[in-house]
Order: C-alpha cells, then sequence, then structure tokens
C-alpha cells in the first residue's frame, strides 16, 4: 500500500468484518520524539488468543472470500521498515485495538495520502449504523470529530445529506492538512 490512508482503510474495514459497531481511530504525532502514531480501537468481537498469535502471518485470515490476510503484516512491516513498530491487544467480545509507530523523518516512512476521504469513506460507508470517534492531535490545536456528536447536532438530518458530507469532508481537510505538511517537509508524496 502506496500511503497511510490505505493501511487505515484497510485495517478499518477489519473492524467492520469483526462486527464493531464503533471504531476509534487516532493520529498522533510527537515532533520531539520524531514519531507518528495511530491508533484503531474496535468494539468488535476481538481475538482469540490463538488468532492473535497468528494475525501477523500473511497466511492467517477469517476472510472467505481469500486465503491470506495482508492487512496487519503489511503496517507492521512498513512500520519496522521505518524504526517503529505495531502492537495488538484483542479479547473476544471486548474488541481490538491496534497501535503502529513510525519514525516520522525516515525516508521509509509512506505519505499521509488522502486520509480526509479515507476517513470520510469510511463514515459513509454506513453512515446510520457504524460510529466514528476521529482524534488527531500533536501539531497545532487537537481535533476531534465523533459521528454521534454530528448526528446530534444535525438533528436527525442523515450523515450522507450532501451538505452534511460538505461539512464533514472540509472540516476533515482542514484539520489534516498541518499533518499533510510533514509530507512536503520530508518529501513524501501519496
Amino acid at each position: 500500500m502506496r500511503d497511510l490512508s490505505l493501511h487505515v482503510l484497510d485495517l478499518a474495514q477489519n473492524s467492520v468484518v469483526a462486527g464493531a459497531k464503533r471504531i476509534e481511530i487516532s493520529l498522533c504525532v510527537d515532533r520531539a520524539a520524531d514519531k507518528l502514531t495511530f491508533v484503531i480501537a474496535d468494539d468488535g468481537c476481538g481475538m482469540s488468543e490463538e488468532l492473535l498469535s497468528r494475525v501477523r502471518s500473511p497466511f492467517a485470515t477469517t476472510r472467505t472470500t481469500r486465503k491470506v490476510g495482508l492487512g496487519i503484516p503489511m503496517m507492521e512491516e512498513r512500520a519496522r521498515m521505518t524504526g517503529g513498530g505495531l502492537s495488538i491487544e484483542s479479547k473476544p467480545g471486548e474488541g481490538t485495538k491496534l497501535t503502529a509507530w513510525m519514525t516520522i523523518s525516515h525516508i521509509d516512512r509512506p505519505p499521509l495520502g488522502d486520509l480526509a476521504g479515507t476517513l470520510l469513506s469510511l463514515i459513509l460507508m454506513a453512515p446510520d449504523t457504524l460510529d466514528y470517534a476521529l482524534r488527531l492531535e500533536g501539531i497545532g490545536e487537537p481535533f476531534a470529530l465523533d459521528t454521534r456528536d454530528v448526528r446530534e447536532a444535525l438533528g436527525g438530518v442523515p450523515l450522507s445529506e450532501p451538505d452534511a458530507v460538505m461539512w464533514m469532508r472540509e472540516s476533515l481537510e482542514e484539520a489534516i492538512a498541518p499533518y499533510r505538511a510533514l509530507d512536503n517537509e520530508f518529501n513524501r508524496h501519496g
């Protein structure tokens, strides 16, 4: 995968397949530590100890449409290539939390890509049945967008309403712009 937004999309789709009703995605930049961290946490079905021990292998998947599961192994490899790593916490019936971190300035760090478009696409996949909480911190003011709060503010107007979609896109793009500046600073283009 060329950029981090595609990894986020793939890993969040794992949460959807796991039956999650709420998915939390956060991106944190620590310039002093030269570290970029993203976390995807869900309230899905979770993984057994046995599956958790195998999930880092590309030949471990619960999907029936293909025999390989590349999302987690690819993300882990990307993180390791940049001096980072990946951790997974999961319990059956309680959900899963995946944390990946990498060195911001490392030459092999992939660009963020269209993170705003990816997050908006995830929200619009199931705008009435799935909740997302998005958080950005480390550059400028922290940003948070929770679809439960957006629904409440809209007073019954669907998240898929064109004006709501435009507002979410503009809010996400504005919030993510300073983070995309990292890609320009380190000459990463996705």
